[in-house]
């Protein structure tokens, strides 16, 4: 497995979630890692994403919710997610794009889910 992803489950409005994605030394240097979902009926959507140099991008929905590091002694992403709305209640994803050949790598889903 390259992209081990956890830390999803239920939450209730208002709460909090840490979502952590191991990533495997075998893809190399990581230019871009981020995270993704998708809820039922809709495409997925790029939720945050960190860049070599640092920069993160965050989507509109979590711009001020959500924080994406990452820790390159550990070779993770973390998503900490706060102040968390039924709206964010998706299977979320985390990607990352090798340097070398700018190749995908795909994590498994982890289930989010926020009643209200």
């Amino acid at each position: 497995v390259q992209l081990q992803a956890s830390g999803g489950g239920l939450v209730q409005a208002g709460g909090s979630l840490r979502l952590s994605c191991e990533i495997s030394r075998s893809i190399g240097n990581i230019y871009v890692a981020g995270w993704y979902r998708q809820a039922p009926g809709k495409e997925r959507e790029q939720v945050a994403i960190i860049i070599s140099g640092g920069s993160t991008v965050y989507g509109d929905s979590v711009n001020g919710r959500f924080t994406i590091s990452r820790d390159n002694a550990k070779n993770t992403v973390t998503l900490q997610m706060n102040s968390l709305k039924p709206e964010d209640t998706a299977v979320y994803y985390c990607k990352v794009v090798a340097t070398w050949g700018r190749r995908d790598f795909w994590g498994q889903g982890t289930q989010v889910t926020v009643s209200s």
